[in-house]
């Protein structure tokens, strides 16, 4: 059996949110569904003996939620089997482990904690950052709904990746080419470019608009080489290409309202116990208004 889909929830609305968004993707890949509640620590010194009782109470209250979501999702999709689980642990450590058996980790951008005006919670950055699967964060969706057709029939459904035609990377791609395939969607391949070195060099007194437009064709020349491969493994996947002249995080955030899904990588490091997200993807999730998945790679 494929790998499951795995949701954190606390029982907070954005969690609920990021559960439904995750059992339509789970639906979409033909697996199950697990919901994971992790119960939250109790106050007190680190040493401190936590009553059997407050354990309880909290393992119910847990109960509780995973079984309000499971029946919840059940009745939207009845042919999605959903397990529900439960873990006593600081929320992003037991979502890691957890999600080592998982094809998919899907998060609340935000939790029950934080505070108003906060984008992207520790849980959600820690998980982003050092999960073995990919990562989909799930924003507090905007009043007329995320573009996903499953949230509002405004236009095509569209999943925007951010590719380096410089150094691709297969993950990423091969990511983001199935879930436009899984939705019907239309694949939008972002490429952010700089100007060359020399013709920003304090000896250069201008640069022409002709200089600009031969740049600029060679970026996509070489995007459009770079994506060829994914075309012609993906040839019903309609897709189109942006080269914009701004930074790659500028660039995704430009062209992602609207969007069903937002595709980004992390790199591994196998030297570093815990993952690090870079500057772009950092930027990404905290200003995206969309679900934006990380995807972790080597390259």
């Amino acid at each position: 059996m494929s790998h499951p889909v795995l949701a954190g929830v606390d029982g907070s609305e954005r969690s609920l949110v990021a559960a439904a968004w995750a059992a339509r993707e789970a639906v979409l890949r033909g697996v199950p569904l697990r919901l994971l509640h992790v119960s939250p620590p109790l106050p007190g010194d680190p040493g401190d003996v936590v009553p059997a009782t407050a354990l309880e109470t909290l393992r119910q209250v847990g109960d509780h939620i995973v079984q309000r979501a499971i029946a919840d999702l059940g009745a939207r999709h009845p042919d999605l089997q959903v397990r529900g689980e439960q873990a006593d642990a600081a929320p992003a450590t037991a979502l890691l482990a957890a999600a080592r058996g998982a094809g998919l980790l899907v998060v609340g951008a935000r939790g029950s904690g934080g505070f108003d005006g906060l984008a992207v919670g520790s849980v959600a950055l820690r998980s982003a950052a050092a999960a073995p699967c990919p990562v989909v964060l799930v924003p507090e969706p905007p009043a007329g709904g995320f573009g996903d057709r499953a949230w509002t029939t405004r236009g095509p459904a569209q999943v925007v990746v951010g590719f380096d035609a410089h150094r691709p990377v297969g993950e990423v791609a091969d990511f983001a080419f199935a879930a436009a395939q899984a939705r019907g969607a239309r694949l939008r391949a972002v490429q952010a470019w700089a100007l060359p070195a020399e013709a920003v060099s304090p000896r250069t007194l201008f640069v022409t608009e002709e200089d600009r437009a031969t740049w600029e064709d060679q970026e996509v020349l070489r995007l459009s080489d770079a994506m060829r491969a994914w075309r012609e493994k993906y040839p019903e996947v309609t897709v189109g290409t942006d080269v914009l002249l701004l930074h790659a995080a500028q660039a995704l955030l430009h062209t992602s309202p609207g969007a069903d899904l937002l595709v980004v990588g992390r790199r591994t490091d196998p030297r570093a116990a815990e993952g690090r997200l870079g500057p772009v993807t950092h930027a990404v999730l905290h200003h995206a208004r969309c679900p934006v998945a990380v995807v972790p790679h080597d390259g």
